[in-house]
């Protein structure tokens, strides 16, 4: 199977746990593409065709993220808006994602408990999740990492690096 992360963080340089998530996928880079938005369209340009080639060519989907605001950095949506085009990805033979597997990879600035006596991180991420649904893909269980702003362990980043490899690849 061949994995795409999408990885959308305006700031990836300052990122302790976004970045060693990606430093662990690329022992794997067989099976992943590692795709930064960020990194490849710093104009907010996005070459629709190239993505949606990109889509076609694999069959598991990664979308990670840091959360700001409760809700996606602005160039992940804009990404959507833009490549998951009626015809394409829903609508009259808009198919091309129905059966990929779609999976979201989050890290928070606050706490579990923080999330959980507010709103849930599910509930905040349904419009995303939705989204890939209704455009046929099967959605996975998430992948998060809560407190990047609490000062985390390296060990515990390390650790929640490694599950998400292997979460993606197995």
């Amino acid at each position: 199977m061949k994995h795409l992360v999408i990885v959308t963080h305006p700031n990836i340089e300052e990122s302790n746990v976004n970045k060693s998530w990606i430093n662990e996928l690329q022992q794997h880079d067989d099976k992943v593409t590692i795709h930064q938005l960020y990194k490849e369209y710093p104009d907010l340009n996005i070459d629709v065709a190239k993505e949606q080639e990109l889509l076609l060519n694999h069959d598991s989907i990664v979308i990670q993220f840091p959360l700001h605001w409760f809700n996606t950095p602005f160039l992940l949506k804009k990404w959507m808006d833009e490549v998951l085009t009626y015809g394409w990805a829903f609508g009259p033979g808009g198919d091309k994602l129905k059966g990929k597997k779609f999976r979201l990879s989050v890290s928070t600035g606050g706490t579990e408990e923080t999330y959980n006596s507010f709103v849930s991180l599910e509930d905040l991420l349904k419009s995303v999740t939705v989204s890939f649904q209704f455009c046929g893909s099967e959605v996975l269980p998430s992948h998060v990492f809560y407190g990047a702003n609490d000062n985390p362990k390296l060990e515990d980043i390390k650790v929640n690096s490694k599950q998400y490899a292997d979460l993606i690849l197995n």
